[in-house]
This record gives C-alpha cells, structure tokens and sequence, in this order.
C-alpha cells in the first residue's frame, strides 16, 4: 500500500473543496494541499434549471477538474473509501493510505435514485425527466417541447436535498413554456412535494403561494413519490401523514430524487446519526476530532445544501482553519446563510436570501420577494461569471 502525507487533505473537488483550496492556498506561503476528487469533470449544477428550460445547452455547465485545480494545490485522482480520525489517516479505492494534519471534507451528497421504484431504469424515457442528472438533464427540455397537454407532475422529496428551490423553478419556467406556446389552456400543471408548504420562509413563501394561486399550479404537500408504472404512465405518491397511496397519471414529469450523505461517510466515525459529517454549526470544526472540518452539501450544518451557502462557507471555515493552525481560538462564525436564486419564469425571479433562523438576508435594498427580470438576469449571466472567475480561484 502506498503512503502519502499532506498538510492539508480535502476530501471532494466539487465547490466547496475547490473553494477551500483556492483559498488556502492563496493564505498560505508554502501551501501543502491535496485535493481527492475522482471526476474528471467538474459543474456548475445551479445552471442545470435553465438547460432544463431550453435556455442553454447542458455543456455550458461543464469544466475540466484539471483547469480549477488551485496553484499550489495537488490533485489526487482517487476516491475515498474510509476515514481513521484516530489516527489522521484515509484510504482510497486505488489502495493508497494518505495522512494528513489537517482534513477539510467536502465530499458533496449522493443521489438515491433507487429508492424510487421504476425511476432508475426508465428515467430520460415516458416523460420522465431529471435535472439533478447532467446525462439527462436536457431530457427535461425535450418532454417539454414535445408536451401537447395533460398532465405535468413535478416532484419534491423529503429534505435534505441540494438547492431545495430546484424542484419548483423547472415548474414555474414549465408552466410559463406551456402558455407562451398555448397549450397551458388543456394542461394541468401539479407540484407534489413531501414538505408541508412552498417554502420554509414566511416572506418568499407568500409570494410563491401568490404566483401558485395566480397561475393555477395545483399542490400537493406532504405526498412522496415512491413508484413510477413508466408503460402506464402513473405515479404513486404515499401520504406522510397517514400512510395513504394515491396513483395519478401523467404525461410528463420531473423527479427530484432522494438524497443523503455518501455511504462511505455515513459509515465513517466523522458522521452523525443522520450520516452527515458532524460539526459545529457556527465554526464548522468537528466536536470530536479538532483538526476535522466540514463545508457543503456533506457536512451536517443545518442550512440550504447550495453553492451559495458554500461561498459564505468558505471563507468562514479557511479562517477557522488557519487559526486551529496557529493554536489560536475559532472566530469566524457561520450564521446559516443561503440563498435560493427563485426562477417563477423566462425572464422574472425571486432572490430569497435567509439565516439559520430563517430570517432573510437581503443583499440589495428593494424588496426582494418581488419578481423582477434584473434579479432572474443575475442568475443567468453574473452567477455563473462570480462561480467560476471568483468563487473556485477564491476570490470571492
């Protein structure tokens, strides 16, 4: 077995482990940082809901891991297969044992697309689509512009999942599709989630139950996907509540799939009970191991699982990290903010911003639970500039 030894290991190249090593090696002099990522190909997810809506093409969202890779960084091709904490070390699925001093995880989540009986096999067939899948994310946009009417299902699992507003923008820009090209009229459009409601935040919840209502979407709350009959073209839904089925018929529809924690952290000594990797909300260090800490989608902070939550992440954890460097005290302290870039439209978007508390946390000085163009303009053209160019070099 070979041995490797770095300085700083992080587990994940995805956006909050690039994010982290961009910036940790812009902090550091003589940087000794190794980044664990086994994709050769790295995306921009949020951009997934606009190529699902036709407005780009899918390889828009896409770079090579290689080019992100921070100076004075080393990229390991590999995939972690366990953590010794105890011990400071990790294995990989090459059979390497690579130590570290200090472990920065952020390994992203996992997608469960088994745990829907019939979605694996049939999915991008039957006018069942995803744009939680890069392969068949401009499926979504093929069923639509093929959709001739009937009914258009779009689902919502059981949080924790990543950017928990994507389920619903694909439906607002599908239901604006549908109109602009006069179908809406012979089209019944239904957001079937597992949550209790629209959204967690009384302010943009009010406003999304007002567009809801306005152009009649039907909803339907704490209903969870749990069969697809693709020959039938039907859906089964069972009641969190009580327990009930319901089968209902479809032309079309989108499915955001279950998520968690990867195996190989649920099963490792880092994670909570839930799988996640435990850590203090605020500094982001690990209770239990001092030189462990977490960031994103993987970690257990009880925020949105989005890349804006890493970018106010980020910063926070290097900080901390830094100072554990030094055996100086934790100051930088993470308050839960996220935000949710809200698509209801070609053209027109909600910027919800919110803390752990579920407070907003507005950047500019209008009402932001308003639709306005310049906000969903933001999200098309200057996100993905910031994410690439500022974000992933550390620079913002």
């Amino acid at each position: 077995m070979q041995t490797i030894h770095h300085r700083i290991v992080i587990v994940g190249g995805g956006c909050a482990g690039i994010s982290v090593a961009a910036r940790m090696c812009r902090a550091l002099k003589n940087p000794d940082v190794a980044v664990i990522e086994p994709s050769e190909t790295h995306y921009y997810q949020p951009l997934w809901t606009l190529v699902g809506g036709g407005v780009f093409p899918k390889e828009r969202s896409a770079r090579l891991t290689s080019s992100l890779i921070p100076r004075g960084a080393t990229w390991l091709k590999d995939a972690v297969t366990e953590f010794h904490p105890q011990e400071n070390f990790l294995l990989t699925q090459t059979g390497k044992k690579i130590g570290y001093d200090y472990l920065v995880v952020a390994a992203g989540l996992q997608i469960d697309w088994d745990k829907i009986k019939g979605l694996k096999e049939n999915l991008g067939t039957q006018g069942i689509c995803s744009n939680y899948s890069y392969q068949h994310v401009d499926k979504t946009w093929e069923f639509l512009r093929g959709f001739q009417g009937g009914t258009a299902i779009f689902t919502m699992p059981p949080p924790p999942i990543k950017c928990a507003g994507a389920p619903q923008k694909i439906m607002y820009l599908a239901e604006d599709y549908l109109r602009k090209h006069g179908v809406r009229g012979k089209s019944r459009v239904i957001f079937a989630s597992a949550t209790p409601g629209i959204f967690a935040v009384a302010k943009y919840a009010a406003a999304l139950n007002g567009i809801v209502a306005r152009r009649g979407i039907e909803t339907l709350f704490r209903q969870n996907l749990i069969e697809l009959r693709a020959h039938s073209k039907e859906a089964v839904f069972q009641n969190l509540d009580n327990g009930a089925t319901t089968v209902v018929p479809y032309q079309m529809i989108h499915v955001t799939p279950p998520m968690s924690a990867p195996d190989f952290i649920k099963k490792s000594p880092l994670a909570n009970e839930a799988g996640w990797v435990e850590v203090d909300k605020y500094t982001m260090r690990h209770p239990r191991y001092p030189n462990v800490f977490s960031l994103g989608d993987a970690s257990s902070l009880p925020t949105s699982k989005t890349a804006a939550a890493v970018r106010q992440e980020a910063p926070v954890l290097v900080k901390n990290l830094l100072a554990a460097m030094r055996n100086e005290p934790l100051s930088g302290r993470y308050d839960g903010y996220t935000s949710c870039p809200l698509v209801t439209g070609y053209g027109k978007l909600i910027l919800a911003e919110f803390d752990y508390d579920l407070n907003p946390k507005e950047t500019f000085p209008f009402n932001q639970s308003k639709e306005r163009l310049s906000m969903y303009l933001l999200k098309k053209y200057v996100l993905p500039a910031l994410y690439w160019h500022g974000m992933l070099r550390g620079r913002f």
